[in-house]
């Protein structure tokens, strides 16, 4: 876990000490870490604030905060995938808050926050796909999949890597889509086959297609604009919207409740719905869609209009309930089956 803790800008002098006198504000941040870099660098700069942030998966986010709940560390919690985010509204562990800035922001974004009870709100969006390595599966002959039906030819046994779904919210969503898609009992059946393809089970979202485009598998299950990233940046990869359709995220954001600098926290929340925050995303070469209508999108990003998207449930998929019982069943057999 790497911790950034950024040089304070614009501080005031306290007259009588000379000491350094600043806001300070604590950030989970649970997207790539050049934007998290990019972000806390740049809202230090124009606000004054003394920005602390911590790198995790969104998995990891929730658990940190539900640990801390009776003495929070943190102020907010920035991206990630939305589930775990509505499952921290829903344990009433984020504070109700509704931005100015809501007027601004596409219908996703405010649904988004409408689910939550105003407890988290979307920041940006992605679909789940996958990116295959072109070399490696021409040099062993294998057709790269269009389907999710195509991920558990045998000729991809070891070519496979996903994440754990307990530590990245990517994997939730895949695990989540499976069983909107087939309906629970397949989907397991599903990810059981699937196993026997997978070479590993990362903690990162984005690891397995970085993995890829490294060489060291075949195919990443990832959002897309993971996949797109890898592939802009000039590796083999080739980026996959499945046949049968696909889930999507919600990349979220929410005000830890009672942190320990609120007031600092409400500004940075506003702030990084403006588009000129937004537009950061395309400058550190993230490729998701943001949440404000004003904001650029990336040229290279997968369109949602052109992808075959199921109805994804929110409220059902970040329920406390479902998510808890859908990963210890992954645990008891797909976790089970890979150890």
């Amino acid at each position: 876990m790497r911790t950034i803790k950024t040089a304070l800008l614009g501080a005031t002098l306290i007259a009588a000490g000379g000491a350094a006198s600043a806001d300070e504000l604590s950030i989970i941040c649970s997207a790539d870490n050049a934007l998290c870099e990019k972000l806390a660098m740049k809202f230090e700069e124009g606000h004054g604030v003394d920005v602390s942030m911590i790198r995790l998966s969104s998995g990891e986010a929730y658990a940190k905060i539900r640990a801390e709940a009776r003495n929070p560390q943190t102020d907010v919690w920035w991206g990630g995938t939305g589930d775990p985010h509505l499952q921290a509204a829903n344990d009433l562990l984020t504070a109700e808050y509704k931005s100015p800035m809501l007027a601004e922001l596409l219908p996703w974004a405010v649904a988004q926050a409408e689910t939550s009870g105003f407890r988290t709100v979307g920041v940006y969006s992605g679909a789940l796909g996958w990116g295959y390595n072109t070399e490696i599966l021409a040099k062993k002959g294998i057709a790269g999949p269009k389907c999710w039906a195509d991920l558990l030819d045998d000729s991809l046994v070891g070519e496979i890597s996903i994440a754990d779904p307990n530590s990245s919210g990517t994997a939730y969503t895949a695990l989540a889509t499976l069983v909107q898609l087939m309906g629970e009992d397949e989907a397991f059946e599903y990810l059981l086959a699937l196993g026997k393809n997978v070479t590993q089970y990362t903690k990162s979202g984005s690891a397995p297609v970085k993995a890829a485009a490294r060489g060291e598998s075949g195919v990443g299950i990832v959002f897309m604009h993971d996949a797109v990233k890898q592939a802009e940046a000039g590796f083999p990869i080739e980026v996959v919207a499945p046949c049968e359709g696909t889930g999507y995220e919600i990349g979220s954001m929410s005000l830890i409740d009672g942190s320990p600098n609120p007031e600092p926290a409400k500004v940075f929340y506003d702030w990084v719905l403006t588009p000129e925050a937004q537009n950061l995303m395309a400058e550190t070469g993230s490729y998701q869609i943001p949440s404000n209508k004003g904001s650029t999108q990336p040229e290279a990003a997968p369109k949602l209009g052109d992808i075959k998207l199921i109805d994804y449930d929110f409220a059902e998929y970040g329920s406390s309930d479902r998510r808890r019982n859908l990963l210890a069943r992954w645990d008891m057999e797909v976790g089970a089956a890979a150890n």
